[in-house]
Formats: C-alpha cells, sequence, structure tokens
C-alpha cells in the first residue's frame, strides 16, 4: 500500500523521520508531503523544507520507498493524486490525538476510502515539534539532539 505523511516539516525534526523511517518499513511506498499551508508563517520556503526532508533521509540512508512532494489545497484531494490509500499521523499526546481525530474525521467525510494511520510518537520524541526547535534556535540553544545534523547549519542561519 502506497501512504502519504502530510506536514509543514518547518524545519523536519528527529521524530519527523523516525515516523517516516518506521512507515517506509510497514508500507510498500511512502509519500512525504510538504503541505502549504496559508495560516501558518514558516521560516523556510517549501523549496527550503524539501531540500532539507531529502538531505535529511540521505543522512539516514533513506528507503527508496520514499518521495518528497510539496502541494497545497487538501490533503485528501493530494493523496488520492498519489494513488495514497491512507495518511499517516504521528500522535505525541492526547492533545495531538484530539486534533488529529478531527482531521481524520473531516478527511474521512470527504473521502471514505482514505484511511489515516496513527503511528505513536517514541518517548524521546514525545515532546519534539518544530515550534520547540525554532524556540531553542532563536535563543541559540543546541539543536543537535531535534534535528538531523544535515539541516542544522541551515536552521542556525535563520536565526542570525
Amino acid at each position: 500500500m502506497r501512504v502519504c505523511y502530510p506536514g509543514t516539516f518547518d524545519p523536519i525534526t528527529k521524530g519527523h523521520l523516525d515516523i517516516i523511517e518506521r512507515a517506509a518499513r510497514k508500507f510498500d511506498e511512502v509519500e512525504v508531503l510538504i503541505m502549504v499551508n496559508v495560516r501558518k508563517k514558516c521560516l523556510f520556503s517549501e523549496v527550503e523544507r524539501k531540500q532539507m526532508i531529502i538531505d535529511s533521509l540521505r543522512e539516514i540512508g533513506c528507503p527508496e520507498n520514499v518521495h518528497v512532494h510539496v502541494g497545497s489545497g487538501l490533503t485528501v484531494d493530494f493523496a488520492k493524486k498519489l494513488q495514497a490509500g491512507a495518511v499517516i499521523r504521528g500522535i505525541r499526546a492526547v492533545s495531538d490525538y484530539e486534533y488529529e481525530l478531527q482531521q481524520a474525521t473531516a478527511n474521512m467525510a470527504l473521502d471514505r476510502d482514505l484511511e489515516t494511520i496513527f503511528l505513536i510518537a517514541k518517548p524521546e520524541f514525545s515532546f519534539l515539534s518544530s515550534s520547540v526547535v525554532k524556540e531553542i534556535a532563536i535563543n541559540k540553544g543546541d539543536i543537535s539532539e531535534f534535528v538531523p545534523e544535515a539541516i542544522i547549519p541551515r536552521v542556525l542561519e535563520k536565526y542570525e
């Protein structure tokens, strides 16, 4: 089965990479979707985020069954275009579940054939988000435990 993993990935974290790696072991194809969200003000452009994901995947020896795309609009429409049978979402806490349940239910109403599969974050990533990384970086903290080495200079450069 082909699945998609949508997100903003601004920037990609080790938690995101863990979800991608785990999905790649379970499914035939994993389509990572950098979704343009007009409600979010992103630090990085879509082109920058795509390159950071590609570089991060290369750093971890990315499986050949993972592909990266930039999309806009509804996730269900992009998933249909890619012929994905499910959406993968990471869950860190109960608060994530409440939000993700709303999204999954809306997606189900729009496309009954598109399933949502939740992967639970590993404990070491249960607090990690792109927002946390940006907060640490803006305050000159060490982000090396949270993002792939390949993108650290690009994140720090944004705050110089």
